[in-house]
């Protein structure tokens, strides 16, 4: 936005902007959607976003295309995405995920491989503890945490009180209970584990002193 030492400010977006995009199919009765959606009058809408309504009515009749200034704009009045008005989708994720060897990590010999989607509310993988002397850092956060012992013997520490769990054994427990893990035999131990991040979107994975695995 620029503005004359003695005039009014520019009008937040240009009407005649040169950089307008190519024509998108099915972009102006998006945009028309859209508005009706969010229940704006052409004038209410126009006016959030710094256009005139006649500008904004031939947007929606496809006889002007928007500029990219012009769609942002848009998009936050309506509640969207730039993205949403031009009518692209995201590839649906894949709910399969194939297996593979567990590579240890660099710090600490942790080793994690996913064993769910991405960005999901709950996240599951396949950890490799490796065995001796650990940092056993206790954690405490919300959420969950299951896991199910593949190979080898696990030293879970839940509160005071310690658990040894065997092949096929598993554990279910609340993520504010203090907790940490370590492996309990010669060769390590490898697990499935799954844990939510309830209120903590960007907290470390809880698994005593290995590196967090990226998600």
């Amino acid at each position: 936005m620029t503005t004359s030492p003695a005039g009014p400010p520019a009008a937040p977006l240009a009407e005649s902007d040169e950089h307008e995009l190519h024509e998108v199919a099915g972009l102006a009765a998006r945009l028309r959607e859209h508005r009706l959606g969010s229940r704006l009058t052409l004038e209410v809408a126009a006016a959030r976003v710094g256009l005139s309504p006649a500008y904004l009515s031939r947007l929606e009749t496809g006889r002007r295309q928007p500029s990219l200034p012009v769609l942002l704009g848009l998009a936050r009045a309506y509640g969207t995405s730039v993205s949403g008005l031009l009518g692209e989708t995201l590839a649906e994720a894949d709910p399969v995920v194939r297996g593979g060897a567990i590579e240890p990590g660099r710090a600490g010999g942790w080793g994690y491989r996913r064993a769910g989607a991405p960005g999901r509310a709950m996240q599951a993988l396949r950890v490799h503890v490796p065995p001796g002397v650990q940092d056993a850092v206790v954690r405490v956060h919300p959420g969950e945490e299951w896991l199910y012992v593949l190979q080898g013997r696990l030293k879970l520490t839940l509160g005071d009180r310690v658990h040894l769990l065997e092949e096929g054994d598993s554990a279910h427990f609340d993520s504010l209970t203090p907790h940490c893990i370590a492996a309990d035999s010669a060769a390590g131990v490898e697990l499935l584990f799954m844990h939510t991040l309830l209120q903590s979107p960007g907290g470390e994975l809880c698994l005593g002193g290995g590196p967090a695995p990226h998600h």
